[in-house]
């Protein structure tokens, strides 16, 4: 893995885990009552991004060493996966 590998990983890893994050403890406008004109009653009440972002961070940087750890560590090899899959 070179660094360009590297950054792709992080950033891929990085929007998957904020995309699975997103809807954990989300309320509606709808369910909260306060629903903004303009706005469909579906919409998130205080989402919380910058929170979420942090927490993707830390999740990511942790699952991205792991990830790293096993590439850079030859615990498992492009030929194993051609074994595997191939």
């Amino acid at each position: 893995m070179n660094l360009t590998g590297g950054i792709v990983l992080y950033a891929s890893i990085w929007f998957l885990v904020l995309f699975v994050l997103l809807p954990i403890g989300q309320k509606s406008q709808a369910d909260v009552g306060i629903i903004v004109p303009g706005t469909h009653a579906g919409a998130p009440h205080e989402p919380q991004l910058l929170k979420k972002a942090l927490w993707s961070t830390v999740i990511t940087t942790v699952l991205w060493g792991i990830i790293a750890y096993i590439i850079f560590g030859e615990i498992i090899t492009r030929a194993d996966l051609t074994r595997m899959f191939g």
